[in-house]
């Protein structure tokens, strides 16, 4: 069990890679374009839109949301491409995950506001 779930999480890394590759492809469609551009940034950011440490919620996104765009995407994209960013993709897991600061500070910003309207609301509330 535990051998198919770390095969199934490299093959998902795999294929984030193959969408960061298919992006940078002229031959690639502005539609799967835009979606590669969100489902790499969100996979390759540091902190997550839902924390892991959150019961339950903290794993939906790993293991729903971006399998999810993965697959979307790539139903969008000329054959040729994927198997040309396979090739690429191969070799870029053997270097590692570029970690993506600029999506993890939007999602930073988004956790601030959120505790900030939560605090107001609860001043509002209590006074």
């Amino acid at each position: 069990m535990v051998a198919k779930l770390k095969a199934w999480a490299k093959n998902l890394k795999r294929q984030v890679f193959v969408l960061y590759f298919a992006y940078k492809d002229a031959r690639t469609p502005w539609c799967a374009k835009l979606f590669s551009i969100f489902v790499v940034a969100y996979a390759f950011s540091p902190i997550d839109l839902i924390p892991d440490f959150i019961p339950v919620l903290g794993y939906l996104d790993d293991l729903i949301l971006i399998p999810l765009g993965v697959m979307l995407t790539l139903k969008m994209m000329p054959k040729a491409v994927i198997e040309e960013s396979r090739a690429k993709a191969e070799e870029r897991m053997r270097s590692g995950k570029p970690k993506n600061w600029f999506v993890g500070s939007i999602i930073i910003i988004i956790w601030v506001v959120i505790i900030g309207l939560l605090i107001f609301a609860f001043t509002r509330l209590f006074n």
